[in-house]
């Protein structure tokens, strides 16, 4: 049978009863725009992630935006941030006017690497921005302690990691704002574009709390020029109702990635990565090399909450990945390449200093490695087996 890499319709359709009444009550109320279920659902992402403040926002995209307008960067200011990663990372702060610089990744769990992130730090540098790639924690308390070094503001980038933790806190919590999207194919999807601002901070609150709203504070008196992010009520409503939902749908994601692994694990030629080897990718090679390794499964870190947003395989040797994929399509499974290019390798990027854009050799070679199963949290049992057939037809 086909097995799709996402199908919305399996979760949303359960709840159509539901999101039916939200939408009438939205309706009736007549407030589109910050109504009340907007402050409702906030209050309940703040409860559920740990945080004194969370701001809804138009996007996961717009989020990081409000964050590094809210810190005041731009022209001239430097961000530290993973060049493995979807483009909004990178093109959050661009679009302030601030200057990304790419930093080489792990190679076991795709996150950045706090050490190389230390060799790329100037007087320019004024954050740092680690993303929690594909629902797994970046190594915070490196991050942190680098960040308190410097002087730097941290934005956790959650965009595919809602939920997930880091040694027991609430991935989004630790730094001085974490952003969140509810883009349908994130573990709480919406029904379009949608976003989250977190913070613990008082006054940071506020100021992302006026760029939001065109920089307005009190009505109609701006003091700083800000955007149009608001959240409409009707996807704040929509999405109250999955919220509640949360947790299943997690724990669904988690129990597929752990049938995948045990399942997969036991054919010839696959191994589960070895954090032994985590931000050492010259180990980590030889190691692959000792192993015979043609695919490399994707492992959670013992002190790490793992959400599984993308279950993510690494397939050894040139031309494998794109093999295995056309392979898998032509047996109508669904899979992605997250991603194909580096943020250092990307055109538009291609006139930024030189040193913004060097030594990032591990998350090269991921790019033409990685390619993603599905893993949502409706597949069936006969459906992973599915895949699993797939790949051992493969090998």
């Amino acid at each position: 049978m086909p097995v799709p890499l996402l199908d919305v319709n399996a979760q949303n359709h359960a709840l159509t009863e539901k999101l039916r009444e939200a939408f009438d009550r939205v309706l009736a109320s007549g407030q589109f725009i910050m109504g009340p279920d907007v402050l409702a659902f906030e209050q309940e992402c703040s409860a559920m992630l740990g945080v004194k403040h969370a701001i809804t926002c138009s996007s996961g995209t717009d989020a990081l935006v409000m964050a590094l307008m809210a810190l005041g960067l731009g022209p001239g200011d430097e961000v530290i941030l993973p060049t493995f990663t979807f483009f909004a990372t990178a093109g959050s702060v661009a679009r302030v006017g601030a200057t990304p610089v790419f930093v080489d990744v792990c190679p076991i769990c795709f996150n950045i690497d706090a050490e190389k992130a230390a060799a790329k730090i100037t007087s320019r540098t004024k954050a740092i921005m680690p993303v929690h790639l594909f629902g797994q924690s970046a190594d915070m308390d490196a991050i942190v302690a680098l960040a308190q070094t410097h002087q730097l503001s941290i934005i956790e980038d959650c965009a595919q990691a809602i939920g997930s933790l880091y040694k027991g806190k609430p991935c989004g919590s630790i730094g001085h704002y974490g952003a969140y999207s509810f883009f349908p194919s994130k573990n709480l999807g919406g029904f379009g574009d949608g976003g989250l601002l977190v913070t613990n901070d008082d006054a940071l609150a506020e100021k992302a709390r006026m760029m939001r709203n065109h920089g307005m504070q009190p009505k109609y008196f701006h003091s700083v020029v800000g955007g149009n992010f608001r959240m409409d009520t009707l996807q704040a409503a929509l999405l109250r109702v999955k919220l509640a939902e949360y947790h299943s749908y997690t724990a669904g994601r988690q129990r597929n990635a752990v049938y995948y692994t045990e399942k997969l694990s036991q054919l010839p030629g696959i191994v589960v990565a070895d954090p032994a080897h985590c931000q050492c990718a010259q180990r980590q090679n030889q190691w692959i090399e000792e192993t015979q390794a043609e695919i490399v499964l994707p492992v959670r870190y013992s002190y790490n909450e793992h959400i599984w947003n993308q279950y993510t395989i690494r397939v050894i040797g040139e031309g494998r990945r794109d093999a295995l994929k056309a392979h898998l399509q032509q047996n109508g499974i669904g899979c992605e390449v997250y991603y194909p290019l580096t943020m250092d390798q990307q055109e538009c990027f291609a006139s930024l200093p030189a040193t913004s854009r060097t030594h990032c050799e591990t998350a090269h070679r991921l790019a033409s490695e990685v390619i993603s199963l599905p893993i949502y949290a409706e597949l069936s049992v006969s459906q992973l087996d599915e895949v699993i057939a797939a790949i051992t037809d493969f090998l």
